[in-house]
């Protein structure tokens, strides 16, 4: 059989990993110019991939500006291939809209030059997610190109095969059995090229289902190969049976497509048996990993569905600012950036982007609830409270606020003058230059006063209220009084003497006991994967004597507990079991009266190198698999891999253990009920126990090195390379934001990810004085004291985000299906609109969809499926 064999030029770029990107900017600057040089003066060099990536070009032209009409003409020749992504996102511990974004703002940019690459180009992420077909589909993308996950376990040995999400959604995919850099520096020593091409050959022949293969020419950073066609004549004269050319990767699903029998395969790709995904990646550098959870959730959450919110109010949608928040987050979602396996210089750059993208979004936030309770009719002296919710269903539960003020007591109303009951359970004596510099600029010292009140009443759904602030002779002082233990309408609380709690749940009468242990092991691996110590024993805080104190009062309970735990300082101290370190533990719990939720937060300062921190939550619930969430999805996975019995005598190139992300909750369950962790920080789990009836989430790992040789769970050569990274120790304080939640039924069934969901999405207030630090000028218009944009009004569907659409002719509604029936997303719009389209994820109208005279329009949704909506209320139709 003739073979043909595509030799495709391209570049892997690695924005930054064990150097940082300012280092591979100035080699980018260095490359691109021989690269742009090489396209344009041989004719016989067609095609060059940049990466799949647009961040490429913009941190060339930062610094070479001068050259996009020359980069806009060769991509519009088809020779400079680009796009279609923003950078190379992970895909296992980012969320669904920030790949969506990746997507979005990749297309974008590449609207500047030209068409973009049709791919789902993915070459090096460290596994590959069982939505991605269902992603690219949805920005009109059948084609992907990946690496790392594939086993034949999945159900075929072949390298191209249709991968298919639960959805239906399908892609064609590439595969590139062994890497994208096979091809790198390729040489011109016929023996040396005969000895690299013959082990390669037999590989790409054996999984080949045409006569159609991939050598991808490139790697990390590695300038063009100018020789290239002195070792493709060096080829030909090796294999006379091969015709060997440049080529594009299009070219070879152009041959792929004609094959009517490729297999097809579905879910996610997450096995090591040929490269490393490195399943415990997912808690190296916690501090980053928290931070990323965090920011996305209030961007999607709070930030995104408050400016659609103020935009439809008749404020401007500052898209460039949500842009620069985006761009600055998927800096940090490449592959090794959010994995965090890089230098200790890259996560100090890693963390400023995050720490820059959350005040950019916390002042924007700010910003937006601002402009709108400035707006509301009324003296501007008048103090005000505005409670903003931004999920699509009216809430009413306990509201925590601030009150700033110098009144000695206030009282709280709302637009028709009805009192609001709430009571002040702390206070705090603020300085008037904090609130206003020129109060004390005319000599006026008197200090104002920050109360914390609570309270509860019903807030719009997508919306807000708004109460006014009045001065009052007195108010009700009530801070939470101290109990023996926690007892609201879903749960009873105790506290053991070693700071674990009891939990009994008055809904499904059982009694959790032992719930947040604390284990700590021992970790000899590096940043990409946990390593056990040989002969290690956990240490676990059943032994410590903790101090706790428990409060309530009628809209929460709290309870602080705290302890010290012994460690070892490192590992020669494990192996020698010394206890010459100490882990100090702060535990705070908030558990409202209104709902079945424990909200916990976790202080660690830790001392101690090379280990591995993990929490208990105890289920009593014998499990074959768990339920986690993916983008947009659910997904079950078993709590132990088949694999695990075979690794070894297979050769894999790592064990397969069942650690695994989670994006905001991961659940145990039967058909009577179960219990959830829902995060705002950790991403990672491990189902334990003897009877795989404890979900353990990690909350810190300690390292030392960016890569190690011959790991317990990954024998070998070192991943990346092996170089000291000090900072991945985690010295210091590090603190996780969780929860746990127990239901009725299945975790499908309790539709967990719609509780992960409110409890990802706080009510915000806004305190509006007569001061502000920052002056701003009243808008000619007015708003409401109270306003909701629309209102879901059936189905299980889980609110994604909603945002403004792009071209800013309306608003975008983004939702999906956890549960694991077909349902009806039905939404009420209050606001004004002109015509409802249905949409791809890329904001593109596809049809248009019915309302009725309410103004209420219904999709079906499948399960795992999600849909997206743009309500127009400008000029156009959606054509």
């Amino acid at each position: 059989m003739k073979r043909y064999v595509h030799i495709v030029p391209h570049v892997h770029w690695d924005r930054e990993w064990y150097f940082s990107a300012e280092e591979s900017r100035i080699l980018l600057v260095n490359d691109m110019e021989e690269i742009l040089e090489m396209l344009e003066t041989n004719r016989d060099y067609p095609y060059f991939v940049l990466d799949g990536q647009t961040v490429v070009l913009e941190d060339y032209l930062s610094v070479k500006p001068e050259q996009k009409e020359r980069i806009r003409r060769l991509v519009q020749e088809g020779k400079l291939i680009i796009g279609p992504w923003y950078t190379q996102t992970d895909e296992m511990v980012v969320g669904g809209e920030s790949i969506v974004r990746n997507l979005l703002y990749g297309l974008k940019d590449c609207q500047e030059f030209g068409e973009p690459m049709q791919i789902g180009y993915l070459p090096d992420s460290f596994g590959q997610s069982a939505q991605m077909p269902q992603i690219l589909n949805g920005f009109g993308i059948k084609r992907a190109i990946f690496w790392r996950g594939v086993s034949e376990r999945h159900g075929t040995d072949k390298t191209e095969f249709y991968w298919v999400s639960d959805d239906g959604s399908k892609v064609l995919v590439q595969l590139f059995p062994l890497g994208y850099a096979i091809g790198k520096y390729l040489p011109t020593d016929e023996a040396k090229l005969k000895e690299r091409m013959d082990k390669y050959f037999s590989v790409l022949d054996r999984g080949a289902t045409t006569e159609h293969i991939l050598i991808p020419n490139g790697h990390d950073q590695m300038p063009i190969q100018k020789n290239i066609f002195d070792v493709i004549n060096k080829l030909q004269t090796l294999y006379p049976e091969r015709t060997f050319f440049l080529s594009r990767y299009e070219h070879v699903f152009e041959q792929l497509e004609k094959e009517e029998q490729l297999p097809v395969i579905r879910g996610e790709f997450l096995d090591g048996k040929y490269m490393r995904v490195h399943r415990s990646i997912y808690s190296t550098r916690m501090d980053i990993k928290a931070a990323n959870a965090r920011i996305e959730n209030k961007v999607t959450n709070v930030l995104e569905p408050l400016a659609a919110i103020a935009s439809t109010l008749g404020f401007p949608y500052e898209h460039r600012l949500m842009e620069l928040i985006w761009k600055e987050m998927m800096k940090n979602h490449a592959h090794d950036s959010i994995g965090c396996c890089c230098s200790d210089l890259v996560h100090r750059d890693i963390l400023g982007r995050f720490a820059l993208a959350e005040e950019r979004t916390d002042r924007l936030i700010t910003f937006y609830m601002r402009k709108i309770a400035d707006a509301m009719p009324s003296d501007r002296s008048i103090d005000k409270l505005v409670v903003y919710n931004t999920l699509p269903y009216e809430r009413n539960e306990p509201i925590e606020a601030e009150i700033t003020t110098k009144w000695k007591a206030f009282r709280l109303v709302d637009e028709h003058g009805e009192p609001v009951e709430f009571e002040v359970v702390d206070e705090t004596i603020v300085d008037p230059g904090l609130i206003d510099r020129q109060i004390v600029h005319y000599g006026n010292y008197d200090p104002f006063i920050r109360y914390t009140i609570h309270f509860r009443d019903r807030i719009p759904a997508m919306g807000y209220k708004a109460y006014v602030v009045q001065e009052a002779e007195q108010m009700k002082t009530q801070t939470p009084t101290a109990v023996e233990q926690i007892d609201t309408p879903f749960y009873t609380i105790t506290v053991n003497e070693n700071g674990t709690i009891n939990v009994y749940d008055k809904q499904l009468q059982r009694t959790f006991r032992d719930v947040l242990l604390l284990e700590d092991v021992g970790d000899d691996g590096d940043e990409y994967d946990f390593s056990p110590l040989p002969g290690d024993e956990p240490i676990d805080n059943k032994e410590v004597k903790a101090t706790y104190s428990l409060r309530q009062n009628s809209y929460f309970a709290y309870a602080d507990i705290a302890y010290r735990l012994p460690l070892p300082a490192d590992l020669e101290g494990r192996k020698a079991k010394r206890h010459d370190c100490i882990l100090d533990v702060s535990i705070r719990l908030t558990v409202p009266m209104d709902q079945p939720l424990i909200d916990v937060r976790v202080l660690i300062n830790n001392e101690a190198k090379d280990h591995r921190v993990r929490m208990y939550v105890p289920t009593g619930i014998a499990s074959s698999h768990s339920v986690a969430d993916n983008q947009f999805g659910v997904i079950r996975r078993p709590v132990v891999d088949p694999a695990i019995d075979v690794w070894e005598q297979e050769g894999w190139d790592e064990r397969p253990d069942a650690i695994y992300p989670m994006l905001t909750y991961v659940g145990l369950s039967d058909e009577t009920g179960g219990v959830a962790v829902l995060t705002n920080s950790t991403r990672e789990y491990e189902i334990v126990g003897k009877q795989h009836d404890t979900i353990a989430v990690t909350l810190l790992r300690s390292v030392g090195y960016l890569g190690k040789e011959e790991l317990v769970r990954r024998p070998g050569r070192p991943s990346g390379i092996k170089m000291e990274t000090p900072n991945s120790q985690m010295f210091g304080t590090s603190e996780l934001h969780f929860a746990l939640t127990t239901h009725r039924g299945t975790t499908e069934e309790a539709n967990v990810a719609k509780r992960a969901k409110q409890f990802l999405t706080p009510l915000y207030t806004y305190n509006k004085l007569p001061y502000d630090a920052m002056k701003m000028n009243p808008v000619a218009f007015s708003v409401p004291y109270e306003y909701s944009l629309f209102s879901q009004q059936e189905g299980e569907t889980v609110l994604s985000t909603v945002k403004r659409s792009e071209d800013n002719r309306g608003v975008v509604i983004r939702f999906f299906n956890p549960t694991v029936q077909k349902t009806m997303a039905s939404f009420q719009w209050h606001g004004s609109l002109s015509t409802v389209w249905r949409t791809n994820l890329n904001e593109t109208p596809l049809a248009p969809l019915s309302m009725d005279a309410q103004q209420r329009f219904t999709v079906q949704v499948k399960p795992n499926e999600v849909q997206t909506v743009l309500v127009v209320d400008q000029e156009g139709n959606g054509e």
